[in-house]
């Protein structure tokens, strides 16, 4: 193990340039030396600020055609919910607060748009001030491919329906090789950079994710990280880096694991993971989230120490998680998050789905 990071390495880090080579090197230094490299570099991004979100998660549907190796989460009930029962959560979460709701389901066989469509407009005619971030990039690609259309003009129907933002998910690991063992039949790596450059280009800013701990290897996290900078240099269209560490609990995947005797990924994995996304999109994407229904709320926080600067949102309720095993809770009190934050020695601030202050925690 080195005992120190090279000066070349950390002035690679302060301009944004951090090679893949150096990033192997990286993980070889003892951990807290890495986090406070990644620490420092939060702190020159974005100060001491923490931010959050109050939102609401719906998972309208848990029927899905998909066959990906770790979820949890198809067709558990069976369910999909009526326009009405998206429409009631929703008010329950403009009720409360919320600035965001975020809607994704299962791929469903008739995934017919009109219907994806309606429930953006019903939400938009009957809440028109709140922000709707939906609809993964395999959803897209789904949606486009059941009724005849590009990618491009499926986005743009969504986004003239009500669509905001998007969410960065499926894509788990951005290496078909990977993605042939755990979500085989799902958009592969292109396609999914297709979609998010696409929505990018009409103005659909999203997130960008990563689910690791499976069976992927340190260096394809680290290509996968460098993926998401590349696109960022030529779209700026990402608003925040999501690390998933993957919930090995009640799918197929996560039980032959640990048939072989692996586990979740552990903490101090974690926080390396965190920092060296801090590094390595430093200068490219501000904003690294700390995931506390991944995490547990003890270990987003330590996160925060280790170059997350954002602990995500209240949720209201969560179903994919929890349903692989996550047992850290659906639904965060806004108190409780700026007790996390504060006592952390930082500064909460409510944020919007763009990162837009709404107010000071105090």
């Amino acid at each position: 193990m080195k005992t120190t990071i090279p000066d070349d390495i950390i002035q690679q880090a302060y301009e944004g340039k951090v090679t893949k080579e150096n990033a192997l090197k990286l993980l070889e230094v003892p951990p807290l030396q890495l986090f406070s490299l990644a620490d420092r570099l939060r702190k020159q991004a974005v100060g001491d600020d923490v931010t959050y979100v109050v939102n609401r998660n719906i998972n309208f549907t848990d029927q899905c055609i998909g066959n990906c190796g770790f979820c949890a989460f198809k067709h558990q009930e069976n369910y999909l919910l009526e326009k009405s029962d998206i429409l009631k959560k929703t008010k329950e979460a403009v009720e409360l607060g919320a600035t965001e709701v975020c809607i994704q389901g299962g791929l469903l066989e008739d995934a017919n748009l009109e219907f994806y469509q309606n429930i953006l407009s019903s939400i938009k005619a009957n809440y028109p001030d709140i922000h709707i971030h939906a609809y993964s990039p395999m959803e897209i690609f789904h949606l486009a491919k059941k009724n005849g259309l590009s990618i491009e003009s499926t986005i743009k129907r969504l986004k003239n329906s009500g669509l905001e933002t998007m969410p960065g998910t499926a894509a788990e690991i951005l290496s078909d090789r990977v993605r042939e063992i755990i979500c085989p039949g799902k958009l592969n790596t292109l396609q999914w950079e297709n979609v998010i450059t696409t929505a990018h280009r009409l103005g659909i800013a999203t997130t960008a994710t990563m689910m690791y701990g499976h069976v992927e290897t340190k260096e394809e996290r680290i290509d996968h990280i460098l993926k998401i900078r590349e696109i960022q240099q030529k779209t700026a269209g990402f608003t925040e880096f999501v690390l998933l560490p993957f919930m090995p609990y009640n799918n197929p995947i996560g039980k032959k694991m640990i048939k072989e005797g692996k586990y979740a990924t552990g903490g101090i994995e974690d926080l390396q993971f965190y920092a060296l996304s801090r590094i390595l999109l430093h200068t490219h994407i501000p904003n690294i989230q700390a995931s506390w229904v991944k995490l547990g709320k003890k270990l987003a926080q330590v996160a925060l120490v280790s170059g997350a600067n954002d602990v995500g949102g209240t949720l209201m309720e969560e179903k994919i998680s929890s349903s692989a095993g996550a047992k850290n809770g659906e639904s965060m009190e806004v108190s409780e998050i700026k007790w996390l934050i504060r006592t952390a020695g930082r500064k909460p601030v409510q944020r919007n789905t763009l990162y837009e202050s709404i107010e000071a925690g105090k």
